[in-house]
């Protein structure tokens, strides 16, 4: 193998690495603008909770929910405006109880890089907390896709199914916040 050659090999190597990272942190960017109470500093209202979580889309990308239990009830979006919609209606001021807690937790892992595209696998673990004190866990299992777009990574497709929805005895989280103040200065 030529100097060249080394050289190449070692600049596709880090090139999968650096798109790896930029990946997990891309996800972990949507699960943290996801969370209730929401952690970003600043962010006082949904539609710039939105407006930061559409950042991180291409504009062709699909938001889907599969398999038995998701189909029905997430159903499949596509494009940035079916998308925005999407969210505007989980974070719908009309829901009723209100939604007081919900973290993500991501686990298991997989980034595939291709070149200028990727896709992701994670299970991930939340718990649900609700005005009237009722509450649930869910997980589900992620198969997402990426792409590059004008030099950075963006999401090009949420997929999600379900593995359980478990029904929690109420108020079983005595303690949580009614804000974060994580992030201030």
């Amino acid at each position: 193998m030529t100097d060249t050659d080394t050289i190449a090999a070692l600049t596709r190597r880090v090139e999968v690495l650096e798109a790896e990272a930029d990946i997990r942190r891309l996800q972990a960017r949507y699960m943290w603008l996801c969370d209730t109470p929401l952690p970003e500093f600043g962010v006082t209202d949904d539609e710039r909770r939105i407006d930061l979580i559409m950042e991180l889309y291409t504009d062709d990308a699909v938001w889907e929910g599969v398999g038995e239990y998701y189909d029905g009830q997430f159903g499949r979006a596509e494009g940035a405006a079916a998308v925005r919609a999407h969210f505007e209606g989980f974070w719908s001021r009309d829901r009723d109880p209100a939604l007081v807690l919900n973290a993500h937790y991501l686990t298991s892992e997989q980034i595939h890089v291709d070149g200028d595209t990727a896709t992701g696998q994670w299970i991930h673990m939340q718990p649900w907390l609700f005005a009237d004190g009722t509450s649930l866990l869910r997980s589900s299992r992620l198969n997402n896709a990426f792409r590059k777009v004008g030099g950075g990574w963006k999401i090009s497709r949420t997929r999600t199914e379900n593995v359980f929805v478990a029904p929690l005895p109420g108020r079983w989280a005595s303690d949580h916040p009614s804000g974060s103040v994580l992030m201030r200065p």
